[in-house]
């Protein structure tokens, strides 16, 4: 029988090995620390870290209304059914599409980042373009229009390196603070009705007051009753099963611990004879429960399929505006979360800024938003929950590729991931956003000029329910603070300064290394075969990309593993509270391979 160093050991001198660069394959850049059987295991755990995005993104861009607004669908239980059919659609489409995204992403770009509908990019989608319930300018089939147009434009601009300028002309502090701002966006879906646990509803006399009442507990006005006020059962089932607990498995590294919280309130909430069922007996209810019954089903996609419309005389400037803002959007979400996990697996180059593979990476995440497109779904972008499976031992391609196989195998069980409630994400959005935090700290706070509109980014996205209008609002006060100091100074030869003008972030247009991808700059070099990298280059980066983090002690080396609990920067440089893992090691390394990154 085979022992598991012996599969690392033959995989490892395989073509398969030498491909994705194992430690062992002999590559040039082969990555330290990366075998075979690790990588299967990190995949697993990061579609674990990752799996909840099939009930989630669903339920929020069912709450759109999708394809539903068929004359048929006038009636209102008549339009519940056509919205639970597209729920179905959806849980189908999120499965498929993070299955080849993710598969591709490691195949072609060889990073350990899976891919799949990002959350608050869906909430944008449903909630600001298209409206709850198609209540929005902009009809569900023009937001799709929109994002397959956007993969193709996000394709040409990384095929030319502008993906790579574009990101790096935000300024860094309004970088840090949409991280941020989209978590508290989360936060707020996460305490609603339609996506939540329900504990706060909108009023008129505040814009924000307390609810968690059941469906009966609604009065007049719709709004909660003073005597049903958090006396939904299925609220406090969705915060102790699916969020304290959930919190409680995570402080302990638990594998698996958001997608069991999840599964737990799931469970708790099936039988059809308490009073936090999801399936009650409603002509909805009976429906979703029938296709609950049939646990293992090939769902087939009916209704979100194609449902591009290219007729767009109508809709012109809120397609304009859906593609615009879906291209900024996605750059900073997907740009910043790849270079948040490149690090992490310690695939950066420190003198460009660049990492391995990254052409190919914003290839794969085009292309996959115009195909999720076809499919019904928002934008497709990196998961930050991949860390999870980078933390396990993850470095190469695989582990996304195993990721991918697992969320090919979801697709059969539709009827199970579509029958998740909504009280059992609503905790997970809360924790996601929480997760997204620490980015806060690494905001400069001390000049004025950074700190005000990184404020503002941060605030108005929850408050107006609109990353779009945080990024805007943000982005124009930067350039206005900024831009009139520097004209004052200019003015004044100088002698008017902000006394703290030092503590600025510095800000440039230029990106180290320049601005054209690698690729570019051989084929300008004359070299046939441009898509290949220099062997002289790759030698010498051979110890950068080793996919570990080192540390120099007085007496011995340490080699670290990131794990579950260390935050990331929206920048891709890890936060002020890391948390390593350490163990002894004896291996002999060059001068110069041992510098810790940051």
């Amino acid at each position: 029988m085979l022992s598991v160093q012996t599969i690392n050991e033959k995989v490892a001198r395989s073509a398969v090995g030498r491909y994705f660069k194992l430690d062992g394959s002999g590559h040039p850049k082969e990555r330290k620390g990366s075998l075979f059987l690790t990588e299967i295991r990190a995949g697993i755990a990061a579609f674990f870290a990752m799996a909840y995005i099939l009930a989630v993104n669903a339920s929020i861009l069912s709450d759109s209304g999708g394809t539903a607004d068929d004359p048929l669908c006038n009636m209102d239980n008549d339009y519940l059914l056509c919205i639970s059919e597209v729920k179905r659609d959806l849980v189908t489409a999120t499965a498929a599409i993070a299955a080849i995204s993710s598969f591709c992403m490691g195949l072609f770009s060889n990073l350990p980042v899976s891919l799949a509908p990002g959350l608050g990019l869906n909430a944008y989608f449903a909630y600001n373009v298209v409206g709850f319930h198609g209540s929005g300018n902009t009809p569900y089939s023009i937001a799709l229009t929109a994002t397959f147009v956007e993969g193709f434009v996000f394709f040409a601009l990384a095929l030319f390196g502008l993906r790579q300028w574009l990101a790096r002309a935000i300024p860094q502090p309004i970088k840090l603070a949409t991280s941020v701002g989209i978590g508290l966006f989360l936060t707020i879906i996460g305490f609603t009705y339609s996506e939540g646990l329900g504990i706060l509803q909108g009023a008129t006399s505040t814009p924000l007051v307390l609810a968690g009442c059941p469906q009966t507990g609604f009065g007049d006005d719709g709004l909660c009753t003073e005597a049903t006020k958090m006396r939904n059962p299925a609220m406090w089932v969705g915060i102790f099963a699916g969020g304290v607990l959930t919190v409680m498995l995570l402080l302990y590294r638990v594998k698996a611990a958001i997608i069991a919280g999840i599964l737990l309130v799931s469970i708790i909430s099936w039988p059809r004879t308490t009073s936090l069922t999801y399936f009650p007996y409603t002509p909805v209810g009976d429906d979703s429960f029938d296709f609950f019954r049939k646990v293992v089903d090939f769902h087939h996609i009916q209704h979100t399929l194609t449902a591009q419309e290219w007729n767009l005389s109508q809709h012109g400037p809120q397609f304009g505006l859906a593609l615009i803002t879906f291209l900024y959007v996605d750059i900073l979400d997907t740009t910043g979360t790849l270079y948040a996990m490149a690090r992490l697996a310690n695939v950066v180059d420190p003198e460009t800024g660049d990492f391995e593979g990254s052409t190919a990476a914003y290839m794969v995440d085009a292309l996959s938003i115009s195909i999720g497109s076809l499919l019904g779904s928002s934008p497709v972008t990196a998961f930050i929950e991949s860390g999870a499976g980078i933390a396990d031992g993850g470095r190469t391609g695989l582990t996304a590729m195993t990721t991918g196989i697992c969320f090919f195998i979801s697709v059969f069980f539709a009827p199970i991931f579509a029958s998740i409630p909504p009280w059992a994400t609503g905790s997970v959005l809360i924790l996601v956003g929480s997760m997204m935090m620490p980015a806060a700290a690494d905001i400069n706070w001390r000049y004025l000029g950074d700190a005000v509109p990184a404020f503002v980014t941060i605030v108005v996205m929850p408050f107006t329910y609109s990353i779009a209008y945080g990024l805007i609002s943000g982005i124009l006060l930067y350039i206005i603070i900024n831009t009139s100091v520097w004209a004052i100074e200019k003015l004044s030869g100088g002698k008017i300064v902000p006394p703290n003008k030092a503590d600025k972030d510095p800000w440039s247009w230029r990106i180290p290394g320049g601005a054209l991808p690698p690729w570019m700059v051989r084929a300008a070099r004359g070299k046939r075969q441009f898509w290949r990298q220099d062997t002289a280059a790759a030698t010498a980066e051979g110890g950068v990309a080793g996919g570990e983090i080192r540390h120099h002690d007085a007496s011995a080396t340490y080699v670290g593993e990131p794990t579950l609990s260390e935050g990331v920067r929206a920048d891709g440089k890890r936060s002020t509270s890391p948390s390593i893992q350490g163990k002894e090691t004896t291996e002999t390394r060059a001068p110069g391979e041992n510098e810790k990154l940051d």
